[in-house]
């Protein structure tokens, strides 16, 4: 595997996994929530197999590792590997530490929410870096990849499956609530990796253009597309320049053209997603 991983993601994904883990084991177990996910497919698998949370969850990660790094690829493979071992490393600490763990607010509902908005940051972090927590997010990650659904979608799917597992073990209600907080979770996810993905296209008509193009360049390293504009009310010809920012890089050029020129005429609009070179920051838009 020759991808490589940074420090700030290897990091982000310690931190993110720590926190997806700890709502794994102190949030969804005790409250016996089979969600749409290896957890939930673990919780109901432990009342057949004798064997510790941690070490069926190994198990199953690997096995989907295995898939993943064939169908989805070298990269995300690598990235998921530190992922799917950080999980079942965390729960078996969590195991070690305190084995009989009831519900920390002693509320169902309290609980539900926590979990899927924790769970929800973490996976949308990972998926941002084309990574997982490894686990059903790999079958998702095929679906997204081979079926075109988005990822909140597909592991809306795949724990639908899941959760109606959970009849095979617990009562009717545990699975009526286990669908319903899958369903909510897709959305949840969805909304999360969208936040992710908003940029900011920018068109800026100044006389200081060169200046603004020179800094947008040299100083965000983002790319700049130059139009040569006719004004309708002056009837005189003006240098239009557009670009795409990510949000911290937008209040940074915005201050620099108040600067440079204040009396710049600039629209901003909100881009959805961008795909290319422009997210290495190679890219010229």
């Amino acid at each position: 595997m020759k991808a490589k991983i940074t420090m700030r993601e290897f990091f982000l994904m310690l931190a993110g996994m720590f926190l997806m883990s700890a709502a794994v084991y102190y949030e969804m177990m005790p409250n016996d929530l089979v969600l749409g996910s290896l957890s939930g497919l673990v919780m109901v698998l432990a009342n057949f197999i004798p064997l510790k949370i941690s070490t069926l969850t190994f198990i199953l990660n690997l096995l989907l590792l295995v898939v993943g790094y064939v169908f989805i690829g070298k990269e995300f493979g690598v990235k998921t590997v530190l992922a799917s071992l950080m999980l079942p490393m965390y729960l078996r600490i969590f195991e070690i530490l305190t084995p009989n763990v009831e519900s920390l607010s002693g509320n169902l509902v309290i609980d539900l929410v926590c979990f899927m908005v924790v769970i929800s940051a973490g996976q949308a972090v990972l998926f941002n870096m084309n990574a997982s927590s490894g686990g059903i997010d790999i079958v998702a990650k095929l679906l997204n990849k081979y079926l075109g659904l988005k990822m909140g979608k597909s592991i809306t799917v795949v724990g639908f499956l899941i959760s109606f597992m959970s009849i095979l073990v617990y009562d009717r209600q545990t699975m009526v609530i286990s669908l319903v907080g899958t369903f909510i979770y897709g959305i949840v996810l969805d909304q999360f990796c969208d936040g992710f993905r908003i940029r900011k296209r920018v068109c800026i008509l100044s006389k200081k253009h060169k200046e603004i193009q020179e800094y947008i360049v040299r100083e965000l390293h983002r790319g700049a597309t130059l139009y040569l504009a006719y004004g309708g009310l002056d009837h005189a010809e003006h240098m239009e320049i557009e670009t795409i920012l990510e949000k911290s890089e937008y209040g940074k050029l915005l201050s620099f053209i108040h600067q440079v020129d204040p009396t710049a005429f600039v629209t901003v609009s909100t881009v959805n997603e961008v795909i290319g070179e422009w997210n290495s920051r190679k890219g010229v838009i």
